[in-house]
């Protein structure tokens, strides 16, 4: 089959691999129908490449047909129509029964002391073949796909694979009480979804911001109140723009939808430059320990939080250098939750929104759709944020 796979920095390519067959009762495979580039997708792309391994299948938002199944999988048939979520997990340990399917015990890459494997996604999670590719094996295929009926296109259902559940989950772990005021920093992908979501919960004002003009455009046409960053000299004058809005207290709740790919810190570009060039066993210890963690963002949500507000992170962080604001954090009483999205534990509830009326606007979410041959131009495209690409869609 054709896959596309990483070979080094900025460099990957659409290449003839083996077909992935059935190795366990549990599995099953599918024929891919549409498969989504992540903003996560980009880490790999520069920022995390001493933990990859050159040929590794990228991707992690599937969705496709059944072509076989195991044993063990009795709720699959061939033929179904199913999304794949981006985690690996079982549905029967502690871990995915409390609704934690991200630190699911069953796959727990515990080697790197790490939570549940993903699909496409360095060493640290298991470096499982992942999905932009023509066909996938699915691991515990009993309780991860999420069969969705025939008819509507792929665009209507394919971001429950991460899209959706990730910015779900963060406007969940927001809070944001209803007629209340959320700011999300980052208007990608999740960013800009997590806006759509925190309005259809009933938030009363939502703030937007980010630097580019067609993520800021996109999200002004749906309501939201946007902030571009390049119209203020720095964050407290951001800061100061929102709060006015806000009777001078800040948001209830704030939104980090950006995480490492934040600006504004020159010396970690830096060092996460610098350590993809040393040998892998030099690099994979620096870049988990100096290299990842740009806190821009993060810092700029604890400012800009009221006081007993609450802090959502779905920017994916990977290092641990940068100090925390610990001190702010405790006068001002900030509660914060994070991780990655716990896609079985909020599909159901998200499933009722993919109607006719499409409120989240899923159907003319994505701005690229290009076949899987085009990936590497995508990943370009992408990273430098060109041509308007906010979402794109990949066809195998």
């Amino acid at each position: 089959m054709r896959a596309l796979t990483w070979q080094g920095k900025r460099d990957v390519r659409v290449e003839n691999v083996p077909d992935p067959r059935i190795e366990e009762p549990t599995d099953a495979v599918i024929r891919i129908t549409s498969t989504g580039l992540c903003g996560s997708d980009l880490h790999l792309y520069e920022v995390l490449t001493p933990f990859m391994t050159p040929g590794d299948i990228l991707g992690h938002e599937p969705m496709g047909i059944v072509e076989e199944v195991g044993a063990a999988v009795p709720d699959l048939q061939v033929g179904d129509r199913v999304v794949v979520p981006f985690q690996i997990a079982c549905g029967n340990c502690w871990m995915c029964l409390t609704g934690l399917p991200t630190q699911c015990e069953t796959t727990q890459v515990s080697s790197e002391g790490m939570g549940a494997a993903l699909f496409g996604y360095t060493r640290l999670y298991g470096a499982v073949p992942g999905a932009q590719a023509e066909y996938l094996r699915v691991p515990q295929a009993q309780y991860g796909p999420i069969k969705v009926p025939e008819g509507p296109p792929d665009d209507r259902f394919v971001y429950l694979s991460d899209v959706l559940p990730t910015a779900w989950q963060a406007v969940a772990y927001a809070g944001v009480p209803q007629g209340g005021s959320v700011a999300v920093l980052g208007l990608g992908p999740i960013g800009d979804m997590a806006c759509r979501v925190a309005q259809v919960k009933g938030a009363g004002r939502v703030f937007g911001v980010d630097l580019v003009p067609e993520r800021l455009r996109r999200a002004r046409e749906r309501g939201v109140e946007t902030f571009d960053l390049r119209s203020f000299d720095d964050e407290k004058e951001l800061v100061a723009a929102i709060r006015d809005q806000t009777d001078g207290r800040g948001p209830d709740a704030v939104i980090d939808a950006v995480g490492t790919e934040a600006h504004g810190s020159a010396a970690a570009r830096l060092v996460q430059n610098a350590s993809a060039l040393l040998p892998r066993k030099l690099s994979g210890p620096m870049a988990e320990r100096f290299s990842v963690d740009r806190l821009a963002a993060l810092h700029t949500a604890v400012e800009l939080v009221r006081r007993g507000g609450t802090i959502s992170i779905s920017g994916v962080y990977g290092g641990m250098a940068d100090p925390m604001p610990m001190l702010t954090l405790f006068d001002k009483q900030i509660q914060m939750r994070m991780g990655q999205a716990n896609v079985r534990r909020w599909s159901d509830e998200i499933i009722p929104y993919l109607t006719d009326e499409d409120p989240l606007g899923v159907e003319d979410f994505a701005t690229h759709r290009v076949p899987l041959a085009e990936a590497p131009q995508a990943y370009a495209m992408f990273q430098k944020k060109e041509d308007g690409a906010v979402k794109v869609l990949m066809q195998p």
